[in-house]
């Protein structure tokens, strides 16, 4: 798996709630990017999943590719658009996130995932997206300001792990 041209964009599904959940927990365990501190049971992943139908402004695209004849898809990534907050007046805001497999980190598969969630994003009635991004993670900021995130704020040691405290820097996109 050297090159990944036939990399597949596509709706999450049932199927890969475990490899998303799989995927999802090495973030947890190893990294502050997620604020989730204790890895996630299928079970309890699966709720998210069905919040992201594959139409509306709740989106979950995965990226994966072909491991070969009769091997199935490999989960390189997703990218999802949920809820800003519960009250009705967001309704047209949307918070924006990615993931990638570790193998998968800077060779264009975020990219390729924010591409297709926005082209997606464009027919839902959208008007804002926004990200937070836990500091530092400079490849994540470069990632939003490529597809015209601006900065609006940090939250100062807003949260926990691994015992120290992490800044979230958020950033905004005009979507429509």
């Amino acid at each position: 798996m050297n090159t990944w041209t036939e990399v597949i964009i596509r709706p999450g599904t049932e199927a890969d709630l475990e490899a998303l959940t799989d995927m999802y927990n090495g973030y947890i365990r190893t990294t502050a990017i997620t604020f989730d501190t204790e890895p996630l049971t299928v079970e309890a992943r699966r709720p998210w999943l069905l919040a992201h139908p594959e139409t509306g402004p709740h989106r979950l695209l995965v990226a994966t590719v072909l491991q070969g004849e009769g091997r199935g898809e490999r989960l390189l990534g997703y990218a999802t658009s949920g809820p800003f907050r519960p009250k009705a007046a967001y309704s047209t805001s949307v918070e924006v996130s990615v993931y990638c497999a570790p193998e998968a980190g800077g060779r264009g598969i975020g990219t390729r995932l924010y591409e297709a969630l926005f082209e997606a994003l464009e027919g839902e009635d959208v008007h804002r997206a926004y990200a937070g991004v836990t500091m530092p993670n400079e490849a994540s900021v470069r990632l939003h300001a490529r597809f015209g995130f601006t900065a609006v704020g940090i939250y100062h040691e807003v949260g926990r792990k691994f015992g120290r405290y992490h800044d979230v820097a958020w950033f905004e996109k005009r979507i429509g």
